[in-house]
């Protein structure tokens, strides 16, 4: 199941699926640690299916802060970069909300600065570190569709959620957001 909508010339879809999977997309968004290093979740995933060489190149650019986003290569993954962002721990690092918006907004400026044109993300946060996934959908969402008008390069973005109550999850807070549920 996929959910799409359209914000200026930009497209936005949110499927179920696999970030390490995304053939299509110059750029997937790995929800990094700050060491920029393998780990569970998503940052496991994506340093297993890129290969050594990933961390060695993550290696020089950390430690990062939340909120802040730094561009790989992609090495051994189908895309061409891997924009890294350390979102916030729930309950730890404040204001929770605006480091996760700063994550979004940021991984966004890098995919410009690149003149990238698709960009994947995962739900940034929402796994070990806690973010509750209505909460985290919504400043996701939110952030992206604020963004969206203002992009030059960036044409496709995508939401790639580990399961179906993610999905359902989002697909909500996007009809909250668009008016669509109305």
């Amino acid at each position: 199941m996929s959910i799409e909508h359209r914000i200026a010339d930009v497209s936005l879809d949110v499927v179920e699926g696999d970030i390490t999977r995304q053939h299509e997309f110059d750029a997937v968004v790995n929800a990094a640690n700050a060491q920029l290093a393998s780990g569970g979740g998503v940052a496991g995933a994506i340093h297993r299916a890129a290969g050594p060489g990933l961390a060695a190149e993550c290696r020089p650019l950390a430690p990062i802060r939340p909120g802040e986003a730094v561009l790989t290569g992609a090495h051994e993954l189908p895309n061409s970069h891997v924009i890294h962002c350390l979102g916030p721990v729930y309950g730890a690092d404040e204001p929770a909300a605006g480091l996760l918006a700063s994550c979004y907004r940021q991984a966004l400026d890098r995919a410009e600065h690149y003149r990238l044109t698709a960009v994947a993300f995962p739900a940034l946060s929402t796994g070990a570190f806690g973010y509750p996934m209505d909460e985290a959908a919504e400043v996701a969402l939110g952030t992206v569709l604020d963004a969206a008008p203002a992009l030059s390069s960036v044409r496709r973005i995508r939401f790639v959620l580990r399961d179906k109550a993610a999905l359902d999850t989002h697909r909500r807070a996007l009809d909250r957001l668009t008016g669509a549920g109305s």
